[in-house]
């Protein structure tokens, strides 16, 4: 076979929730740029708008779907919106997610004074916000017995980390999610219907910069540098240290993995800290 042909993921359609953000922009341009029709997801329009403009700049074709991953009516809506205009989904990635302030402890909040609103916040949005859409656009995939599915979870899964409590179990629960899934879709629904997970290791986003950077100067907390120094690589990722990983699990190059979370973490999974 001809090594490119494995990667080829043209005339594909993707579908990216959270398509606005720091990574899922750059997992829409990625798509996009390997040749499949991406609708750009996210609860703004204009965001959204941004994202898909770029990609037409570059010669991809981009829909834009302004569309709450909570809101199952909403969903359904956007999904016949997809088919109508760019053809049957074949690839999602769930790229909505993230944290909340008031979620996470600190030197103003302790574990006692966590907010449950905050707390079911950030439970829903990453664990209903991934499920939602694989039942949304899974449903097809069933029917045509065809299609890949990536969701996005955290070093936080797998390694607690302080401060983020809710964060960290609502991504271990997409961790779990991810694999039942995979055999469920597998089993139920055929062989060619594969469901993975990313692990992106630190990268810097809308959701966590209050706990990695100093808005005054524009550096590294303590949290910051830490990370870093745990980190092999010795720095924090660049949203495109993700592009590779992400093809792989879309395209036929993955066509025998299912089931996987691939760290891309610089190496700090790894590192024991002595």
């Amino acid at each position: 076979m001809n090594p490119a042909a494995l990667f080829d993921i043209r005339g594909e359609v993707a579908v990216v929730t959270g398509g606005s953000g720091v990574l899922g922009a750059t997992f829409c341009r990625t798509l996009a740029a390997a040749g499949a029709f991406v609708a750009v997801m996210g609860r703004r329009r204009e965001p959204c708008e941004t994202v898909a403009a770029s990609i037409r700049a570059e010669g991809g074709e981009a829909l834009v779907v302004p569309c709450d991953v909570l809101d199952a009516e909403a969903l359904e809506a956007a999904a016949r919106h997809i088919e109508a205009t760019l053809g049957p989904v074949t690839i999602l990635v769930n790229g909505a997610g993230g944290n909340h302030p008031k979620a996470t402890t600190g030197p103003d909040r302790s574990l006692f004074e966590l907010d449950p609103a905050g707390f079911g916040a950030v439970f829903d949005l990453n664990v209903q916000g991934t499920l939602r859409p694989c039942q949304t656009f899974g449903r097809g995939m069933a029917a045509r017995g065809r299609g890949s599915i990536v969701n996005i979870t955290s070093m936080s899964a797998e390694r607690p980390l302080t401060r983020v409590a809710a964060y960290g179990a609502a991504k271990a629960a997409v961790v779990n999610l991810t694999r039942w899934l995979a055999v469920h879709m597998a089993q139920m629904y055929g062989p060619h219907i594969r469901v993975n997970a990313l692990a992106p290791g630190f990268f810097l986003t809308e959701q966590n910069r209050f706990l990695l950077t100093d808005p005054a100067t524009n550096t590294f907390t303590e949290r910051g540098r830490a990370i870093v120094s745990h980190t092999p690589m010795g720095r924090m990722g660049a949203p495109v240290d993700l592009s590779g990983a992400l093809l792989f699990l879309v395209s036929p190059a993955s066509a025998f993995v299912t089931g996987v979370v691939l760290p891309v973490d610089g190496g700090f999974s790894a590192q024991s800290g002595v």
